[in-house]
């Protein structure tokens, strides 16, 4: 008797996606709070008002800035929230290919989400367009890129069968 070959296909590793969002997350905002001031001027606590304004609106942006534990706590929320989100977007677009291809279209992705953020999302919140700065585009893509390279290198390859086609 002969058999069709079985097909397998490769599954998402989830865990790696996390992994890869807590970790590029981090980095994304220690790049935004440390990197940005320092080669651009400003404060880093800026940079935490506007994360927490997504929730906590535009008031929370009235000067001075400076340190508050509610928006710290909400930036941090909104920060790992949204390098989840994306990081499991992402994971979902490059489990079948390498290291090199997860860092290419991470960093395309990176790119892809600075455009949304800066130039769509700012119909919802306008005052997201004053701290609208290269570096930012910058920080993005090496979002993208760690949590793409991180995902593809703690995946776990798994594949698990596909039923065929009547």
């Amino acid at each position: 008797m002969n058999r069709p070959p079985i097909k397998l296909r490769q599954v998402v590793d989830w865990g790696a996606a996390i992994w890869a969002g807590l970790i590029a997350g981090t980095i994304f905002l220690l790049l935004n709070v440390f990197l940005i001031p320092a080669i651009v001027g400003g404060d880093g606590w800026v940079i935490i008002h506007y994360m927490a304004s997504l929730i906590l609106g535009e008031t929370v942006l009235q000067p001075p800035f400076g340190f508050d534990l509610l928006t710290l706590l909400v930036a941090l929320v909104v920060n790992y929230v949204l390098a989840l989100i994306f990081s499991l977007i992402l994971a979902l677009i490059i489990h079948r290919w390498g290291l090199l291809t997860g860092i290419i279209l991470g960093a395309l992705f990176g790119l892809a989400i600075y455009g949304i953020n800066f130039y769509t999302m700012t119909l919802l919140f306008p005052w997201f367009f004053a701290i609208n700065h290269w570096m930012f585009a910058v920080t993005h893509v090496v979002f993208g890129a760690l949590a793409g390279g991180i995902y593809e290198s703690f995946e776990v390859e798994e594949f698990v069968p596909v039923e065929p086609a009547e």
